[in-house]
């Protein structure tokens, strides 16, 4: 009967360790989680630096665990054998979710685009609100919310409209008819009366191709800040319109003739 209660009191000591060393590591762990988190928040990306914090506190618990479950003479290697036996589970349970948290670290190491940054990805346009470690939030023109996964985002093609200052404008007229020198020379004048066009690099028109029997085509590049490349776009399509009606510059359109035999 002593033997018993020996062994008891023995096993009930160890426990209490055991609680105790618990306890303190976890608040050890905490705080030293907390320490390194507030010291590399400032150098590197917070939710990169603050996702693998966590991943790093959780390991270190889950090791305290495992110790002091041995010293307290029971056996791990079956515990183990559990633990893994669930990694592998919620492995092919969440393998999206790994890929996308994958692609979320590149995406935050790499930085193809920042928040702010207009961009085309996925068959969608808009502008970076958030980057998440899982995905990547984006505001489209039409002002919908697309919540972009990031494994895809990672691995598929990015167009970043904004990572450069400037962008060029683009536009092409059909001149059928019409005296494409004059063409030019009006293209030319509203691009010059237009103040967020850029002198440096110099606008351009000249003919760059020839139309499906309509005439030729006379193309505009404009250079602008990439914030003003939607004004410059639209403003030139309307002033270049009423420089042609003015002017009487005739644009010609696809037509059909329809002969009909009695």
């Amino acid at each position: 009967m002593s033997n018993i209660l020996g062994t008891v009191v023995e096993k009930g000591i160890q426990v209490i360790i055991a609680l105790i060393i618990l306890i303190v590591a976890f608040k050890i762990i905490s705080k030293l989680a907390k320490k390194i988190d507030k010291k590399l928040e400032d150098k590197l990306d917070p939710t990169l630096v603050r996702t693998l914090v966590n991943a790093g506190k959780i390991l270190f618990d889950a090791l305290v665990v495992m110790a002091l479950v041995g010293y307290l003479g029971i056996d791990t290697s079956g515990i183990a054998a559990v633990f893994a036996s669930l990694g592998v589970c919620v492995g092919l349970a969440v393998n999206g979710a790994l890929s996308n948290f994958a692609g979320g670290v590149l995406i935050l190491i790499t930085r193809p685009f920042r928040i702010g940054d207009f961009i085309s990805a996925q068959g969608f346009e808009g502008t970076v609100e958030e980057i998440k470690v899982i995905s990547t939030k984006v505001i489209t023109l039409d002002n919908k919310v697309v919540y972009i996964p990031n494994g895809a985002l990672s691995s598929g093609t990015i167009v970043n409209y904004s990572e450069k200052d400037l962008r060029r404008v683009d536009l092409n007229f059909t001149v059928g008819g019409n005296d494409p020198e004059k063409v030019k020379s009006l293209i030319l004048g509203v691009c010059e009366a237009n103040e967020l066009v850029l002198n440096d690099p110099a606008p351009f028109a000249k003919i760059t191709d020839y139309g499906a029997g309509n005439g030729v085509i006379v193309t505009m590049r404009a250079w602008t800040k990439s914030a003003n490349y939607w004004d410059v776009y639209l403003k030139s399509l309307d002033d270049i319109r009423k420089a042609f009606d003015e002017n009487g510059i005739v644009v010609p359109f696809n037509q059909l003739d329809v002969h009909i035999k009695q």
